[in-house]
């Protein structure tokens, strides 16, 4: 062996280049008392846009021994691997234009004068991870639902982060190569890209000692922008030369996002698997066409149902049918062992399942129906929180003990009053 390979091998491992590849069995120590190394923390958020209908969502009992209501029977596999929390939300009002405020418990029109600006959970999570995967985070979803659809994710500059459209272009993002023409292209990009910064840069320090206090706090914002953006240069650069990890998955076709979401769960299983992201959110928007499941009649104008109930019908088959995908989903990665440990990659994956719409029929924004699954929680079944508005519990305080959980040191989140208690494994 040439002295040119241990010295590549040692710039590869310097640079996390194995964080691509699955965690293989043969990679884990095997010898007498040696440990095998932590088992990342990972984060999965799927959101709806119209919530789900109370009446066939709530249970009455609390604990694991609750009665399934109509739209929880299909999690009855998982009934010890998850808790339904009753009565969390962020004390908003707005109807659909706050359904965006899920993950963040900030209106976005207020994020500015917040201290994280506005970030979303999902994100949080992902400035924790960096440049330890290909992609600190995946959001996956579209944008032609009502006012813009669910807009789950926020970064701390109160940029919208856009999501993947569809499983093709997932499938393509995760785990196409590109020819090297397509690679050349993406470095003269990322070249041209980094040289527009360093100009950028250059007049913002020149013009800095002519500004004013204010304006110099507006100049900082706007340069902690231009730092996120070198950051995410420094990313390309380095996953540029890292190959993407291969799957014994076919290219899926797009065929709206109903129909797609098996496969976008799947891609998303494959992605965690092969440690090529560790945060990923899923957006469940008005491209949800109830026409392909065979509904007629469209998803919001059904979540409108006035209590009618063939019009209630229709809509549960179709809230329903997400709970069946998010049950489906939390199977497969219970299937998935995580080598060397008596873990599964549920263990690992929280799963968090809910809505920032928490009536669609009377645009309310409280008693969000929220579902949180795996993590390496201590699950509760149902667990009903206090009702009355003097002692209710943010939402909030349940993302402090997921990010906790997930690894960030922190004690605060948006609107948060502590943690949530009862959930320690």
């Amino acid at each position: 062996m040439s002295s040119i390979e241990p010295a590549r091998r040692r710039f590869l491992k310097a640079a996390g280049v194995s964080v691509a590849l699955p965690w293989l069995d043969s990679l884990v120590p095997a010898r007498a008392g040696e440990k095998a190394r932590d088992v990342p923390r990972r984060m999965v958020c799927v959101g709806n846009e119209f919530g789900m209908y109370p009446g066939s969502f709530w249970p009455e009992e609390q604990g694991l021994d609750f009665e399934a209501t109509p739209l929880l029977e299909p999690l009855a596999p998982h009934r010890g691997s998850f808790t339904l929390f009753s009565h969390l939300d962020h004390g908003l009002k707005g109807g659909h234009f706050a359904v965006h405020t899920f993950l963040t418990g900030v209106k976005s029109a207020d994020a500015r004068n917040r201290p994280d600006g506005g970030i979303s959970l999902d994100q949080r999570a992902a400035e924790f991870v960096g440049a330890r995967t290909r992609f600190p985070s995946l959001a996956i979803g579209s944008d032609d639902g009502l006012h813009g659809g669910c807009q789950m994710s926020w970064t701390r500059t109160g940029t919208r982060v856009p999501p993947v459209p569809g499983p093709r272009e997932l499938y393509r993002r995760l785990f196409v190569q590109g020819d090297p023409e397509d690679k050349r292209r993406a470095e003269d990009r990322i070249a041209l890209n980094g040289s527009i910064l360093d100009t950028v840069l250059d007049d913002a320090n020149s013009l800095r000692q002519r500004l004013n206090p204010t304006d110099q706090h507006k100049l900082g914002e706007y340069l902690e922008s231009i730092r996120s953006v070198e950051r995410k240069l420094d990313l390309d650069r380095h996953w540029q030369q890292v190959p993407k990890p291969s799957v014994g998955m076919e290219e899926p076709v797009n065929e709206g996002l109903a129909r797609d979401l098996p496969a976008i769960y799947d891609l998303i299983a494959l992605a965690l698997e092969t440690d090529s992201t560790r945060v990923a959110t899923l957006e469940i928007g008005g491209s949800f066409r109830a026409s392909d499941l065979g509904v007629r009649a469209g998803y919001h104008g059904l979540s409108h149902h006035g209590h009618r109930p063939e019009v209630l019908e229709q809509l549960v088959a179709l809230e329903r049918y997400q709970v069946e995908q998010y049950a489906r989903f939390l199977g497969k990665l219970e299937a998935i062992r995580q080598p060397g440990t008596d873990e599964t990659l549920l263990d690992s994956t929280m799963v968090l399942f809910g809505s920032g719409m928490g009536n669609g029929n009377s645009h309310t924004n409280t008693d969000l129906p929220i579902i949180l699954a795996g993590g390496g929680f201590r699950h509760r079944g149902h667990a009903s929180l206090p009702e009355d508005a003097g002692r209710r519990v943010p939402l909030s305080n349940l993302y402090v003990s997921m990010l906790q959980r997930f690894g960030v040191a922190t004690d605060s989140f948006s609107g948060s009053t502590g943690t949530l208690a009862g959930l320690e494994a």
